[in-house]
């Protein structure tokens, strides 16, 4: 575990130690993937959630923030361990994680359990809007159910018959595949076939084999990072594109374009974010995430995290940046109206986005916004009982 202070953390500290008056740091604990597929992924949501604090000045709500950092590892089997050690171990106030559906699950918990506020800057297992909903869990992200969802009504407007969906056998692609699958059947659709393969293998091969045999009329699909790059290469490279229309949730080409290159070109996806949206809200955000992190893009997982930060702050506000005051604090979070890059979004009672959906299409290396292929799509939280 990396145990990270901010600089804002540090002054802090030294002013305790001096005797001043100030009040202890806020602890912040992140609890994301810094390894393996995702790794880039995590850096780009802690980014963005930083960035939204250095455009408040350092703090939220007057008060110094001081930093805990945790590699998931994308590992669900670690995910208590990790959860308790930031919760137990470096009593943090709040916990900002993760991007993998299942380690978002023990992390769910282990905050229900412990009473500890989480905001989730990615995963968007649908159990956690749905069983698992709770007043201190709040999500700046998505359900998985969302993109599929509005996928499948595109798909099915397009006049697509049958349909094979392809993701990795872990919750968020089942999540995602059955989101589409709803829609895309109540739009008329059949899908003929749902493939998986084990999370985070990329042997595709045998799969694609099997949808050229299917002949369906198009494909959806769900992957990510790593895997999501090769993916599109693979897909490209057995000629099934020729043939078989490739739609997919935005996270195939969200982070990954600069390595999917021309295999990409021309794919339609669906999310909430998009590039080229040029309203003064994300043109402002870019110009700022590209000062402050020259290397990287923005893209939606910066967002997220931006927009966690921002969720935050709506709650700290409003106790003044008492967080011993949970209950008050986690109204002020519920009922805020977040003024993101990607529009303006409430949430659900359930702490889920109620948002737009774009659907895109890659366009010179850009997730260009071709219109909106969802207005204002809710998660259904099924068994949520708040």
């Amino acid at each position: 575990m990396k145990h990270v202070l901010s600089g804002a953390a540090v002054a802090t500290a030294l002013v305790l130690g001096t005797g001043g008056n100030a009040t202890a740091a806020i602890k912040i604990g992140f609890m994301l993937p810094y390894s393996g597929t995702y790794a880039a992924l995590g850096q780009a949501i802690e980014n963005g959630f930083k960035l939204y604090v250095q455009e408040q000045g350092g703090k939220l709500a007057g008060q110094e923030l001081e930093y805990f950092k945790v590699d998931d590892e994308s590992n669900p089997a670690k995910g208590p361990d990790n959860a308790n050690r930031l919760i137990k171990r470096d009593h943090v106030d709040i916990l900002v994680g993760t991007v993998h559906s299942g380690v978002a699950v023990a992390l769910a918990k282990a905050a229900k359990d412990s009473d500890t506020t989480l905001i989730i800057p990615n995963a968007g297992a649908d159990v956690i809007t749905g069983p698992l909903c709770s007043k201190n869990i709040f999500r700046s992200s998505f359900s998985n159910w969302q993109p599929g969802y509005a996928m499948g009504g595109v798909a099915a407007k397009k006049g697509y018959k049958h349909a094979v969906t392809i993701t990795w056998n872990y919750a968020a692609g089942k999540e995602s595949t059955d989101g589409f699958k709803e829609s895309f059947e109540k739009g008329g659709g059949k899908v003929v076939k749902q493939l998986a393969l084990p999370f985070p293998k990329v042997e595709f091969q045998p799969l694609l084999t099997e949808i050229a045999a299917l002949k369906p009329d198009v494909v959806y699909t769900f992957f990510a990072g790593g895997g999501a790059v090769k993916f599109v290469k693979d897909y490209d490279a057995s000629g099934l594109r020729k043939t078989v229309p490739l739609l997919a949730s935005g996270f195939l080409t969200d982070g990954t374009l600069d390595a999917q290159g021309k295999a990409a070109e021309g794919l339609l996806t669906t999310l909430h974010y998009a590039d080229g949206l040029n309203t003064p809200r994300d043109n402002a955000f870019r110009a700022d995430y590209a000062k402050a992190y020259p290397k990287t893009a923005p893209d939606v997982y910066a967002v997220q995290g931006y927009d966690a930060a921002q969720i935050l702050a709506a709650g700290l506000n409003a106790v003044k940046g008492d967080v011993s005051k949970k209950a008050a604090m986690r109204a002020a979070m519920s009922g805020a109206t977040i003024d993101s890059p990607r529009g303006t979004f409430k949430l659900s009672k359930a702490g889920n986005p109620v948002q737009d959906f774009y659907l895109r299409e890659v366009k010179d290396g850009k997730n260009l916004s071709i219109g909106i292929a969802a207005k204002g799509l809710a998660d259904p939280a099924r068994g949520c009982k708040l």
